[in-house]
């Protein structure tokens, strides 16, 4: 579970329009500016527990001593993924595009079976402009954990805002109007709904 991080993602989201688009995501090497601990000197409670206070921090909008205290959490523990999760939503609020998702692919390999790590990785790639890496990396995300609404809505924004739209994204609609996360998303989707029957 990745604690308080949907309240955060949702932030992102809402702030969307405002980030810079167009420039290209470079891959970059997957090595981590933390050095590995042996086994024995991993620490994963403490990893934990200042991820927690991390999160506290970033419901106060305190991002730079959140981004500080998940740098101690993977120095505790370099293999904790919602660290580099929320270290990565961290970055990505920050417009540190490259970095965001470098920390996003750690996560995604460390947290296979979670969405929440690709469906940031895709509003990372959906911010630089790489739209159809977006798209594909939204749907790795419902891969993963099929129905999973967060990734529903950003998906069907992102189809809808980049003229991408197929025959799921009624399908995505319906959902959302039926059951988004927020009154905000459930009214956008029925006008989407609207506006596609005129």
């Amino acid at each position: 579970m990745i604690h308080g991080l949907s309240r955060y993602c949702c932030l992102v989201l809402a702030f969307s329009s405002l980030l810079v688009v167009g420039c290209e995501l470079q891959p970059k090497a997957t090595t981590s500016p933390y050095s590995p601990p042996s086994e024995s000197a991993r620490d994963p409670q403490k990893a934990q527990q200042l991820t927690l206070e991390a999160v506290a921090l970033l419901d106060d909008a305190k991002i730079d001593e959140a981004e500080l205290l998940l740098q101690q959490a993977l120095t505790a523990d370099l293999y904790y993924g919602p660290a580099h999760n929320n270290l990565g939503v961290v970055l990505l609020a920050k417009q540190e595009y490259y970095e965001a998702a470098n920390e996003f692919e750690w996560a995604r390999k460390l947290m296979p079976g979670h969405p929440d790590p690709r469906m940031n990785l895709a509003l990372t790639l959906e911010q630089v402009g790489r739209i159809d890496d977006a798209i594909e990396t939204y749907v790795t995300a419902l891969e993963v954990y099929p129905n999973h609404l967060p990734t529903i809505q950003a998906l069907c924004r992102c189809q809808i805002r980049h003229d991408r739209e197929n025959d799921q994204t009624t399908g995505y609609l319906k959902e959302i109007a039926l059951r988004g996360e927020t009154s905000h998303w459930r009214q956008w989707a029925k006008a989407q709904l609207t506006r596609t029957r005129e």
